[in-house]
C-alpha cells in the first residue's frame, strides 16, 4: 500500500512539472510493469523545455530482469491549429543533410517515396533524433525479426533484406532520397541550418486537417459519431434556406456581427474589419462544433473593404465546451492575375496600417533576407507591427529550438543578430520594405490616404500567375464549360 502511495505522488509530481511555467524540473523515478517479460522495471520522466520551440516530456524505461529498454518523447503542450508536412531534398554523399535534427511526435508519419516506404504513427514513438539515426533505427526493427520470418516465410524475409540494402545505403548517404515528415497534429520538426533563411532543400506546408485526422487526434468530427439522433445540426453546405436566420444592422453597423467576432478567437478582424464599411445584415445558421460535435451556431457577413473586395468573415462558438473559431474569406471569383503588394514603411503610422494576409501570400522583408512562404502564419488580419510580431514568435516557435547546448556559437550569434535586426523593424532606425505576394491576389495593405494614388508608399503590382502556381492551387484542372454552357443556355431561355 505505501508503495502504490508513492507511485501516486510521483506521478503526481510529474503532473505538477508538466504544468509548471518553467522547464527546471528534477527527474522522477516509477515503478512500472516490464512487458516483454512481466517484472517490474522504472521508468523515468524529465520534463525539458527546448529552448523557443516546445515544452516535452522524456521518458525511459529499463528492465533490470530482462534488459528490455525504451525511451519515448511525448509533448506536454498543445495540438497545433493546423497540420505541418516537411519535404527534404538529400542529395548522395551528403552526410551533413543526415545530421539534420528530427523532432517527430508521436501522431507524425514518415515517408520515402523513393523506396515506396512509409513509418506509420504507431510504429515508432515520439522521437528527438536525426534522419540518420530514424533510419537506422527503423533499419534495425526491420532486421531484428528475420530469423523468424526466414524460417516462416523465406520469400518475404528475401524482399526485406533487399529493402534494407536500399534503407540503409539512404541513411548512410549513399542514394539520394526524399524525407518527408507528416504530422497532423503540427508539432513534428525538421532542422533548418540556414534558418531564419530558407533552406532550397526543404519545403513545408501547413494543412487544414481532414476529419479523418482530426478523429485520429481525439476530437469528435461529424454527425456519424452520434448516431440514432435526430436532432444533430448538419454539416456546413447542408443548410436549408429556412434555417437561416438574417438580423438587420443597427445604427452604427451590425451588432450581431460585432458581438459574433467579438467572441471569436480573433478579435481584432472586428476592429480592422468595420473602420471600412459595416454589413447590411448578419446571417446566423445552425451547424455542429468542429471540437465535441454538439449543436452551436455559425454567423457569417459580407463586408466590402474599398481599394479590396467584398470579403466573408464567419464565426462559430459552442456553449458547450468553450470552443471558438473565426474564417476569414475572400468574395466573389478567382482572381484572373496574381497581386504583389510593396509597402515602404518609413514612420509610426505606417506600423498601424491595417494588413489582410491571406493563406496562399508569401511575405518578404528584403533588407533582412527574410521570406515566407505562402502558407506560414495561415490567413490573418492584423496591421504592420502586429505581422512582424507574429513572424517573429513563429520563427523562434518553429526554427528556435536549435538553441540548445550543441549549437555552435557561429550559429547561436547568427541568431541573436537577426533577432535584434528583426526587432529593429518596429523600432523604425532605418526605413524598410515589406511585400506581399498573393497569387490568389487575396491579401491587402490599407492606404494610409482616402486615395490611393496619394500614397507614395504603397503599390501594387499585377501579374500573370504562372503554369505551376496554378498547378499548386488547383486551377490547371478546373474545367467550367458545362457550367457555362447551363449558363448561356438559361439566359437564351429567359431572354
Amino acid at each position: 500500500m505505501d508503495a502504490n502511495r508513492e507511485q501516486i505522488v510521483d506521478v503526481g509530481s510529474v503532473v505538477e512539472a508538466v504544468s509548471a511555467d518553467d522547464g527546471d524540473a528534477p527527474l522522477y523515478s516509477l515503478e512500472s510493469l516490464c512487458m516483454r517479460c512481466g517484472e517490474n522495471g522504472t521508468s523515468r520522466f524529465l520534463l525539458t523545455l527546448i529552448p523557443n520551440f516546445r515544452k516535452i516530456l522524456l521518458s525511459a524505461f529499463e528492465c533490470p530482469h530482462c534488459g528490455e529498454r525504451n525511451n519515448e518523447v511525448q509533448f506536454a503542450g498543445e495540438i497545433q491549429p493546423r497540420g505541418c508536412c516537411y519535404s527534404l531534398e538529400i542529395p548522395s554523399c551528403e552526410q551533413k543533410m543526415l545530421n539534420r535534427q528530427v523532432v517527430k511526435a508521436e501522431s507524425a508519419t514518415i515517408k520515402i517515396p523513393e523506396l515506396d516506404f512509409e513509418i506509420p504513427p504507431e510504429a515508432q514513438r515520439g522521437s528527438l533524433s536525426t534522419v540518420e539515426g530514424i533510419l537506422m533505427r527503423a533499419a534495425d526493427e526491420l532486421q531484428a525479426l528475420q530469423e523468424e520470418r526466414k524460417k516462416v516465410a523465406p520469400e518475404t524475409a528475401e524482399a526485406i533484406d533487399q529493402f534494407l540494402v536500399k534503407l540503409r545505403a539512404c541513411a548512410k548517404g549513399e542514394s539520394a532520397f526524399t524525407f518527408i515528415l507528416d504530422d497532423p497534429a503540427g508539432n513534428s520538426f525538421i532542422e533548418n541550418p540556414f534558418a531564419p533563411s530558407s533552406d532550397p532543400s526543404l519545403t513545408i506546408k501547413f494543412y487544414e486537417r481532414t476529419p479523418e485526422q482530426q478523429a485520429s487526434l481525439g476530437y469528435l468530427v461529424g454527425s456519424t459519431h452520434i448516431e440514432g439522433t435526430h436532432d444533430q445540426a448538419p454539416e456546413r453546405g447542408e443548410v436549408t434556406a429556412d434555417q437561416v436566420r438574417r438580423e438587420p444592422h443597427g445604427s452604427i453597423g451590425a451588432t450581431a456581427g460585432h458581438r459574433a467576432i467579438a467572441q471569436s478567437n480573433s478579435s481584432e478582424i472586428a476592429e480592422a474589419l468595420f473602420r471600412y464599411t459595416a454589413p447590411e445584415e448578419v446571417m446566423t445558421f445552425p451547424t455542429s462544433c468542429g471540437a465535441c460535435a454538439a449543436r452551436c451556431e455559425t454567423r457569417m457577413f459580407v463586408t466590402n473593404i474599398p481599394y479590396f473586395q467584398e470579403v466573408i468573415v464567419m464565426a462559430s462558438t459552442c456553449d458547450s465546451c468553450g470552443y471558438r473559431n473565426s474564417e476569414l474569406k475572400p468574395g466573389g471569383r478567382i482572381p484572373e492575375k496574381g497581386k504583389k503588394i510593396t509597402l515602404n514603411v518609413k514612420n509610426v503610422n505606417d506600423l498601424s496600417r491595417d494588413v489582410i494576409k491571406s493563406d496562399t501570400a508569401s511575405v518578404k522583408v528584403p533588407e533582412l533576407d527574410l521570406e515566407l512562404a505562402s502558407g506560414t502564419l495561415g490567413g490573418i488580419v492584423t496591421t504592420v507591427e502586429g505581422l512582424i510580431t507574429k513572424i517573429s514568435e513563429s520563427l523562434e516557435r518553429v526554427h528556435g529550438f536549435t538553441f540548445g547546448d550543441s549549437l555552435d556559437e557561429q550559429r547561436k550569434n547568427k541568431w541573436i543578430d537577426f533577432k535584434a535586426r528583426l526587432n529593429k523593424l518596429l523600432s523604425l532606425e532605418e526605413a524598410w520594405t515589406l511585400i506581399l505576394d498573393d497569387a490568389l491576389a487575396n491579401s491587402f495593405v490599407a492606404p494610409a490616404t482616402d486615395d490611393l494614388k496619394e500614397d507614395n508608399q504603397l503599390s501594387f503590382e499585377e501579374y500573370e500567375r504562372s503554369w505551376e502556381q496554378n498547378e499548386e492551387l488547383g486551377l490547371n484542372d478546373i474545367d467550367t464549360s458545362s457550367a457555362d454552357a447551363a449558363y448561356e443556355s438559361t439566359n437564351t431561355t429567359k431572354t
